[in-house]
């Protein structure tokens, strides 16, 4: 049974760290997730929508600030997670990627990639993560109550299908 993949954008002007970053991803979430990479904020602004989930953003863009695009983004879709990618380590910067609706800033460097990686873990579970919190129970009877659910609907659209 296929379960919908969430769309995650790659916003870099470097080519080398788009494709190295996607092939990881894929590496790790591939099941989970439908990537698609961009190399200017421009390009990515024409693709956002109400199914974008998740948008990696570098703070560098040619002719561009981050912090607009992200700005752009936001309004399009203010539920979209973005996360700042750059080598810039001024705070004011983090600050102001925060109050304009970043989920969080990622220093690139070593343990960049690493970071990501656990900031989508984190958007993916998000459902097991909410039962958890809002109605008490154990991650393994969330998992259980999930799978059984998502289960019940394939089998009831595979049996209005033979009907």
């Amino acid at each position: 049974m296929n379960t919908q993949k969430l769309n995650l954008f790659i916003v870099d002007d470097n080519q080398l760290t788009v494709t190295g970053l996607r092939n990881y991803l894929e590496m790790k979430f591939g099941a989970y997730l439908n990537i698609s990479t961009f190399l200017s904020g421009e390009s990515v602004l024409k693709k956002i929508d109400n199914e974008t989930n998740i948008v990696i953003l570098d703070y560098y863009l040619p002719g561009e600030n981050g912090n607009a695009v992200l700005a752009s983004i936001k309004k399009i879709n203010p539920k979209t997670e973005v996360i700042m990618l750059t080598s810039n380590e001024d705070v004011g910067v983090a600050i102001d990627s925060f109050r304009m609706g970043a989920s969080d800033f990622v220093i690139k460097g070593d343990k960049s990639w690493k970071k990501i990686s656990s900031l989508v873990l984190n958007v993916i579970t998000y459902p097991i993560r909410l039962l958890v919190k809002e109605f008490g129970f154990s991650k393994f009877f969330a998992i259980f109550i999930l799978t059984f659910i998502i289960m019940g609907i394939g089998v009831y659209f595979a049996l209005r299908l033979m009907n």
